[in-house]
């Protein structure tokens, strides 16, 4: 619950102010609310005088509608009280033209309304501002009225005056009105334009010259009656009061003043006459006659006359007058009663002078009351005009007694609980007991069992017919209804009851009354209680066997269902059955089918749905007392818990027919297999190892099977090295449709792919062109579908083969390349051959990729370091690819080298034009490329020959050459003769060579680097002490 804060705020100046009267007022009040709600704000001014109760000015209701109080009301109508809104929360009332009355404390009062969500509002804080005390001062406008008459006392005839005088100032400047009130009624009244206005019987007086309202003066006022009556006693008196004229012209009440009452009494002409009256009785039923006798006994003499009046003062002392006899005999009903008179309900007569009846033919409640017999005596005066002398009275009370009282309906039943085709009775019994003139009407009325209305039977009319409902009309063949003659009781027999007579019963009587001008009038109207009749069925003897059986089958097999009965009610008993069928997953059963009592059939929603109709047979035994369903090709979804709902009809007194029982049978509990899975599918575990290019068959045999008549799906898949998840090859449905997988859709693996059946339950993969990428462990899943009932394929089971590892390699390498070293040692200008020869290679569809590398020796390390290990400088002279390609020859050996291919093992490249630079150590490295299945080719192996040391000689000096070039020579010559001096010779060489080697270029001719290749053997000798000198020539290559 959620509080809403109290921020309403009503403030005004606390103030005492003093006014003359016709001054403005102007008073200003603040509200302001804070409450984020949406609410409304009242606004209300008051004047409280003391201890008086305040008077409401004018408010702001909350819907925004402005409403002065009654005080007020007159004068904010004329524009004198007006309330305004100045700013945002401020309100100002304004009075103009102030009262004295106005004195007092005026203060404003706000309340903050609120919405309910049923849309009504409530009031959720109240508060009023401090007040202000305002004084007026009133101006010299007092009045005063002063009523005088000549005496108190008048007889029968004579005038009266009655002067009413104002006293006050100004009175010509000033507007009054007057009015005359005999007995706190009003006479007559003068308005500032001193006309009369009279009321009631008073107006027809002053038009007959009876009477008379005048304005003799400014200040004085006269009611004048000529011929006072006696009705003209009582109090008197006249009321002044002041007016004030608007703006607008309209006139508008001010302060009032009236003098005390001037009684008088108006005495009659006194008489001697004396009345009795008497009547036939003073306690009556409704609807009879009332007869009222009136004797006069006068003592004036024959000369002097009656009249009479009949009036009736009911129970509220409301007099009325009934019928009148002037002096002349004519008869004048009063105004209530004068239709009823003109149909003759009221007659009076003049038994004989002085002996008057009146008699009230079918009388009615409202004629109850006292009835007065009122005799006026008539004289004739002197001038021959007729006076009434006197005027007696007699009285008698007259007691009725409704019709309606006490009028009351029951209904009895001595049976109220039968059986079919027995009897029953019913009574509406009335009171009171009426005369038989009293019309009473009684209607019975049935309400069917399970109805929530009520029908009308048959009905009593008020003269005596018989009318029947036209809802039930099958009742008036077997119900008989009777009136008692000494009463309006009413019976009700029925006779061979049956469910359309079960129900509740009431019977409904109403009283009329016929009225003077022969209408019915209904009086009163009765319901009885209520009576409910039971129309029992026979009692069953049913009784459906609730024996239970349990039912396993292999589908397509048929259900026998048993419903048998055991007893029945009646030998003419007939039966509907209803077959159902629950499911663990339903929570109620679903009907399958039913056979009504009269034999027909409809099948339930479940066997609409689960196509049931052409699968089920119905039959009943001869006997009458055994049904059976059979469900025809059983499926496994028709497994479940099979009942029969068993009802007995019987034919009712009506020839209808009725369900009396029913009953469940017991359960047959159903199971319907799938055949038994036998797929087997062989698991032995294979490793198979073949080469790139050979062929490979997979095996898939599936050695026994659930049916004969299955049909099988195989798909091979294969896990790949590498790869986290197997993948899918090719897929054979039960269809003999072939669908390839992503694996075989990608590459080339389709098209190298071949499946056959070469038997029933034998599946053959085979892969053609072999390569290493097809490695894996292949697998076959097998799913086995059958045919259900319906027609319809579905998957029984589905087996796993053993696992298949396909190893595929490639040849392994057995390339051997010749290895033998060689010297070799020519003249300058000549050609030297390089070649290189293959002794084994892997396979005879190889190919050779050869290149030929210079091996030059050289020296390295600084001066600082003697003992530096020396390194060879390689460089490639010439590549062939394994497609014929040759690479670009370097610079020095451009033009100078022939290759040539002399058988498919064995490559010569010659060096023509060989020179110094030429000398080195030569050799070749060999590579074995093969083309896999897909024609990719791929590098097998890789060879390095033994190297060809070649010695370029100079042709100038053969001897130095010979020496030079034998190290076995040179060192037997000269090394050990001389090995200081030789040691000696080595260093200052090198440190010469180093010297020179740092001045040049590292590049060669035309911008090629140099190869930094092995450094040759060197002869130092006496005669061989110059380095060596490179040079590159042209040559040419074959």
């Amino acid at each position: 619950m959620r509080v809403i804060p109290d921020s309403l705020r009503v403030t005004a100046v606390p103030q005492t102010l003093n006014k003359v009267e016709r001054d403005s007022l102007e008073l200003k009040c603040e509200v302001s609310k804070s409450t984020t709600q949406h609410s409304h704000v009242s606004i209300a001014w008051y004047r409280q005088r003391g201890s008086e109760a305040p008077v409401e000015v004018i408010s702001l209701s909350r819907d925004f509608v402005l409403r002065a109080g009654s005080a007020y009301a007159q004068r904010q109508a004329t524009g004198d009280v007006r309330l305004d809104k100045v700013g945002e929360t401020t309100s100002k009332l304004t009075i103009y033209n102030l009262h004295p009355s106005d004195q007092g404390e005026f203060y404003c009062e706000a309340a903050e309304w609120i919405q309910d969500p049923d849309k009504s509002w409530y009031a959720m804080t109240r508060k009023r501002s401090q007040g202000a005390l305002v004084n007026v001062q009133a101006t010299d406008k007092e009045f005063s009225v002063r009523l005088e008459t000549e005496k108190r006392t008048y007889i029968v005839g004579e005038p009266v005056e009655f002067r009413c005088t104002l006293e006050a100032q100004n009175i010509p400047d000033r507007y009054f009105s007057i009015s005359w009130a005999f007995n706190s009624s009003l006479i007559a009244s003068l308005g500032p334009n001193a006309v009369p206005v009279l009321n009631n019987e008073f107006a027809q007086r002053e038009a007959l010259g009876q009477l008379k309202v005048a304005k003799e003066s400014d200040n004085v006022f006269v009611l004048k009656i000529y011929r006072l009556r006696l009705e003209d006693s009582g109090k008197y008196n006249c009321r002044v009061t002041e007016r004030e004229k608007t703006v607008t012209g309209d006139f508008i009440d001010k302060e009032s003043k009236r003098p005390k009452n001037i009684p008088i009494t108006v005495l009659p002409l006194k008489t001697s006459i004396s009345l009795e009256i008497i009547n036939n009785a003073s306690n009556v039923l409704e609807g009879e006659s009332l007869r009222f006798g009136c004797n006069v006994r006068s003592g004036f003499g024959p000369q002097s006359r009656f009249s009479v009046a009949w009036q009736l003062v009911d129970k509220l002392n409301r007099r009325s007058e009934i019928v009148r006899l002037d002096r002349e005999g004519t008869l004048q009903p009063g105004p209530s009663y004068a239709e009823r008179s003109s149909y003759g309900g009221i007659q009076v007569e003049q038994v004989r002078p002085g002996s008057f009846t009146l008699e009230i033919f079918n009388s009615v409640k409202a004629d109850e009351g006292h009835y007065e017999c009122r005799v006026a005596e008539w004289t004739r005066t002197l001038d021959g005009e007729w006076q009434m002398v006197g005027e007696r009275h007699a009285g008698t009370p007259v007691s009725i007694t409704a019709l309606e009282a006490g009028f009351a309906v029951t209904a009895i039943s001595r049976t109220p609980g039968v059986t079919y085709n027995e009897s029953f009775d019913l009574q509406c019994i009335i009171k009171p007991h009426y005369p038989s003139w009293v019309p009473v009407s009684v209607t019975w009325r049935f309400q069917p069992a399970g109805s929530t209305e009520f029908h009308d039977l048959v009905t009593f009319t008020r003269d005596g017919g018989v009318q029947w409902g036209d809802r039930y009309t099958g009742f008036r063949t077997r119900t008989a209804i009777e009136k008692a003659e000494s009463s309006n009781n009413v019976r009700l027999s029925i006779s061979r009851a049956s469910d359309t007579e079960a129900g509740k019963y009431q019977c409904v009587a109403e009283l009329w009354r016929k009225n003077y001008n022969s209408s019915w009038t209904r009086l009163a109207d009765r319901t009885s209680n209520l009576l409910e009749i039971r129309v029992l069925r026979p009692v069953t003897k049913l009784q459906v066997s609730k024996s239970k059986r349990s039912i396993t089958l292999v589908e397509n097999r048929p259900i026998p269902l048993n419903c048998s009965v055991k007893s029945q009610t009646s030998p003419d008993s007939h039966f509907a059955v209803l077959w159902y069928v629950h499911k663990p997953s339903d929570a109620d059963g679903k009907l399958i089918l039913k056979t009504t009592h009269s034999s027909a059939f409809e099948y339930g929603t479940y066997a609409e749905e689960e196509g049931l109709r052409g699968r089920l047979q119905f039959e009943r035994s001869a006997s009458g007392g055994l049904f059976s369903l059979t469900v025809q090709r059983a499926e496994v979804r028709d497994s479940g818990s099979y009942y029969c709902h068993v009802e007995e009809w019987l034919l009712s007194p009506n020839h209808a027919w009725y369900k009396l029982a029913e009953e469940v049978s017991g359960r047959t509990e159903v199971t319907v297999k799938q055949p038994d899975n036998r797929l087997q599918v062989n698991q032995t575990y294979k490793n198979i190892t073949v080469l790139e290019n050979q062929w490979v068959t997979l095996e898939c045999l599936v050695s026994s099977r659930t049916s004969p008549s299955s049909q099988l799906s195989v798909e091979w898949y294969v896990w790949r090295p590498g790869h986290p998840e197997k993948e899918a090859v090719v897929r054979l449905s039960r269809q003999s449709t072939l669908r390839y997988g992503d694996l075989a859709a990608l590459g080339d693996l389709r098209s190298r792919l071949h499946l056959e059946s070469p038997s029933p339950g034998l599946y053959h993969l085979s892969i053609q062109n072999a390569t290493v990428r097809d490695s894996g462990a292949y697998d076959c899943r097998v799913e086995e579908w059958l045919l259900d009932p319906s027609d319809r394929w579905y998957k029984r089971a589905e087996d796993l083969s053993g696992l298949i590892t396909l190893t595929v390699k490639q040849p392994d390498p057995t390339l051997q390349v010749d290895t033998a070293t060689a010297n070799l040692t020519v003249q300058e200008k000549e050609s030297f051959p390089l070649d290189c020869s293959i002794l084994s290679r892997s396979s005879p569809e190889s190919h050779f990729a050869v290149t030929w590398y210079n091996l030059r020796a050289k020296e390295a390390g600084s001066r600082a370091e003697e003992d530096e290990e020396e390194e060879e400088e390689r460089e490639a002279v010439l590549s062939v690819g394994p497609d014929a390609i040759f690479s670009p020859e370097a610079g020095r050996w451009e033009g100078r080298l022939r290759f040539q291919r002399l058988s498919a093992v064995l490559f010569r490249l010659t060096v023509l034009q060989a020179g110094g630079a030429d000398t080195g150590n030569y050799s070749c490295h060999v590579e074995e490329w093969l083309a896999d299945p897909n024609g990719l080719w791929y590098r097998l192996a890789e060879e390095e020959s033994g190297t060809v040391a070649v010695h370029v000689q100079d042709a100038g000096s053969t001897l130095q050459s010979v020496i030079c070039s034998n190290d076995a020579l040179f060192y037997f010559v000269f090394f050990y003769p001389f090995p200081i001096f030789g040691i000696l010779i080595i260093t200052i060489l090198l440190v010469r060579f180093k010297s020179r080697n740092s001045s040049k270029n590292s590049e060669g001719k035309n911008g090629v680097p140099l190869l930094w290749i092995k450094e040759p053997h060197l002869n130092y000798s006496p005669t061989c002490l110059e380095p060596p000198v490179l040079s590159i020539h042209p040559g040419t290559m074959d």
